[in-house]
């Protein structure tokens, strides 16, 4: 596992962001586990968890050569703080970059729209957000940045729960779903397989693999393996 998805799965879990337990899913699934990006709320929780993201950026760009990005999205609400936060962390890099965001409604008013931060038109952006789930608030990124005259290079996420849209069809994640359809690379700081392998090395977590690995077998994608 590499250094900054041990680092992100070690702050989620002391954030609480990252819980053990038996949770209802908003499919109706029962979880082992449960993930809340809004838990990272304080000033430094969150510039530790921007390095996490900057680096698993940059890890990706030096594999794969993508994503090549200029500009940050973070889709309202939660991608908001994480494109910010995110932005600052590449600018202690030595990379700084504009950021935009959206309202959830477009005010009349003042500047007016529906967008705020630097202009998309023209840009390959980058999108900034926690997770993806059905793939619908990404679909509201994709058109509002296609709107905006922008392009889409890719997309980073926190955590990729690996976990099969419908496992009766094809078995993909919403992730790998958006990844094949858009064509477009879909980079996330620690996945389950990561989460498993961090349960697997630590005393105080080990207890909880059996469960986990029974979860992905239910319902993981086939990139989960």
């Amino acid at each position: 596992m590499t250094d900054h998805r041990d680092r992100f799965l070690q702050l989620a879990l002391r954030a609480d962001a990252l819980r053990f337990g038996e949770f209802t899913l908003k499919s109706g699934r029962q979880s082992p586990y449960f993930f809340n990006a809004g838990r990272f709320d304080s000033g430094a929780a969150l510039a530790e968890l921007a390095g996490c993201y900057a680096d698993a950026i940059d890890a990706h760009a030096a594999t794969c050569g993508q994503p090549e990005f200029d500009l940050l999205f973070g889709p309202a609400y939660k991608g908001i703080t994480l494109a910010s936060a995110t932005a600052v962390a590449l600018a202690h890099q030595g990379r700084d970059l504009p950021v935009a965001f959206n309202r959830k409604e477009a005010k009349a008013h003042g500047e007016g729209g529906s967008l705020i931060g630097a202009s998309l038109d023209g840009r390959r952006v980058l999108i900034v957000d926690d997770v993806i789930t059905a793939g619908t608030a990404i679909a509201q990124a994709l058109a509002i940045i296609a709107q905006a005259g922008g392009e889409v290079a890719g997309i980073v996420i926190a955590l990729d729960r690996q976990e099969a849209v419908d496992p009766e069809a094809s078995r993909r994640s919403a992730a790998e779903t958006v990844a094949q359809e858009r064509g477009l690379p879909v980079v996330a700081v620690a996945s389950l397989g990561d989460l498993l392998a961090f349960t697997d090395a630590s005393a105080e977590f080990a207890a909880q693999r059996e469960r986990l690995l029974a979860y992905r077998q239910a319902y993981g994608s086939l990139g989960a393996g």
